[in-house]
């Protein structure tokens, strides 16, 4: 996993800020703010998760079926390992 050991820096600022959100998103539901904020903070959430899963996976794609010494065995396998996993994802 080369990709997320060079940007490990910046891929942690990004969880952190996910995390300061989750808990903007809990402190608004505990002080019943309204429900449009709410709305807004899982948006928000929603998008920076959404984000962070597209780094990382350009970063696996390029750095996993670009490389040239993968051989086309390899490839089919980390095809596959994608795929399932964007089904899963997306569901």
């Amino acid at each position: 996993m080369a990709h997320t050991i060079k940007g490990k820096k910046q891929l942690l600022t990004r969880v952190r800020k996910i995390k300061g959100q989750a808990a903007a998103l809990e402190t608004a539901l505990d002080q019943d703010k309204d429900c449009l904020a709410v709305l807004q903070q899982i948006a928000a959430i929603r998008g920076a998760v959404n984000g962070l899963m597209a780094e990382v996976m350009e970063g696996h794609i390029r750095d996993h079926l670009g490389a040239d010494d993968v051989t086309a065995e390899q490839r089919q396998v980390e095809v596959d390992q994608i795929a399932t996993l964007l089904r899963s994802y997306l569901k």
